[in-house]
């Protein structure tokens, strides 16, 4: 065989490897993403009780609870309370800085310290983390494409992540995307409120939206709540950033503070400034409907299907 010829089969052999190893990662998601049967098979159970401190990457969150990989590859529940401290790392001068249980995403490189319940899973006292980290993490946005988790399979190798995040921000349009889009959550419900110029101040009528959505959710189970904020185009492009992230905390606080939902229940708030207008940034009235925040009930349909399935009545015997 000549050189020429053994070169090309040499190429389409590896092609053909590569495709049956990416192929059920890409077919297996579906799967995985609605009852999660294969990350549970791999979740070791910590004893009730026992102390662990261990470095990780975060694969799989949900509102009360993330799964994490360690550098031997194996997965662990952690679950996060109300006292658990979330801190970056801090230095000889300085202390870390706090952060809140919903800043906890996927593709997140963290340090969990913690014990044992009797569901043997790990509840998180202390859980530590670079800044940096966060931020790729954040730019990454492995809530609608787990790019990290499944380049972290074929590649083997836990501290590639930093790489694996390069790569996954040539995709921003992809994590631009809702988590409304994921397979395993859907909307229960959704409310739109909106703003004054310049103002991150909540109006009589957007507290009563928001009221009637927190009476829902409060009924629900398994749910999380997405807020996203929004601006016009007047002004600094630097300022309206900020100023739709200051209207999407406005909108927690109020659901947090006057309807008592606990803080692990929401997405971290993000501002998108300017972008993703729904009116035109040229009249008044146009002006006036992007100036808004977007809220949304998700609810987990693996979990709700099971209930369904469970509340459902036997059939009657002939």
């Amino acid at each position: 065989m000549k050189l020429g010829e053994m070169k090309k089969s040499y190429t389409l052999i590896t092609g053909l490897a590569l495709l049956f190893a990416v192929t059920p990662l890409v077919f297996g998601q579906g799967t995985a993403t609605k009852g999660t049967k294969s990350k549970t098979l791999n979740i070791r159970s910590v004893p009730s009780g026992a102390k662990l401190k261990f470095r990780g990457v975060v694969i799989g969150r949900d509102s009360d609870t993330f799964t994490i990989r360690d550098q031997s590859r194996a997965d662990y529940q952690v679950l996060l309370t109300d006292v658990t401290s979330i801190k970056t790392y801090g230095g000889i001068l300085r202390r870390g800085k706090k952060y809140a249980i919903t800043d906890i995403l996927r593709g997140l490189i963290v340090e969990v310290e913690g014990r044992g319940d009797t569901q043997g899973q790990l509840v998180a006292e202390k859980i530590r983390f670079n800044e940096a980290d966060l931020r790729a993490a954040i730019t990454t946005d492995t809530r609608v494409n787990p790019v990290e988790e499944n380049q972290e399979r074929l590649s083997g190798q836990i501290d590639e992540l930093s790489a694996v995040a390069a790569e996954a921000r040539s995709e921003a349009g992809a994590a631009n995307e809702r988590i409304s889009a994921l397979d395993d959550y859907d909307v229960q419900d959704s409310v739109t409120v909106n703003f004054a110029v310049n103002s991150s101040l909540l109006s009589s009528k957007a507290k009563e939206q928001l009221a009637a959505l927190a009476e829902k959710a409060n009924s629900a189970k398994s749910y999380i709540i997405e807020v996203g904020g929004y601006a016009d185009s007047t002004g600094n492009e630097a300022k309206n950033f900020q100023l739709s992230r200051q209207r999407a905390e406005s909108v927690i606080q109020y659901l947090a503070v006057n309807h008592k939902i606990p803080l692990r229940r929401f997405v971290t708030p993000m501002g998108y400034g300017e972008t993703a207008a729904v009116g035109s940034n040229k009249t008044s009235s146009g002006r006036a409907q992007n100036r808004r925040v977007e809220v949304k009930v998700l609810l987990n349909r693996g979990m709700n299907r099971a209930q369904a399935s469970t509340a459902a009545p036997a059939p009657a015997k002939q």
